[in-house]
């Protein structure tokens, strides 16, 4: 298994720098998108607000990034923080489109 660290490309200029991060946020923000699309969908199944947030789900994620991150040659805390950031943001997300889908036909939210 080729670990992601080493895909990484040595850069002599800052231009090399973004150019290479640019691409991968080429790749990252749609798979965002469809991770935000999901939330939608959990906003449609959950039948009570108070099951958006699972903090036992919470855990669970954050170890599994954790762990991939270290398998892959990353640092587990940078992904473990960008995760939690990640999660509240979701977590967010969902209690609008919780409301949204609920919302009397007409009425905004």
């Amino acid at each position: 298994m080729t670990r992601a660290i080493d895909n990484v490309q040595h850069c002599t200029t800052m231009q090399d720098v973004r150019r290479y991060i640019d691409a991968l946020d080429d790749v990252l923000v749609p798979l965002l998108v469809q991770r935000t699309g999901y939330m939608t969908q959990a906003a449609r199944i959950k039948q009570d607000p108070s099951q958006v947030r699972d903090e036992e789900r919470i855990e669970a994620i954050v170890a599994r990034v954790r762990a991939s991150a270290a398998l892959h040659g990353g640092a587990p805390d940078v992904m473990e923080a960008i995760y939690r950031s990640l999660m509240e943001h979701s977590i967010a997300h969902e209690h609008q489109e919780f409301a949204r889908l609920r919302a009397p036909q007409g009425e905004q939210v």
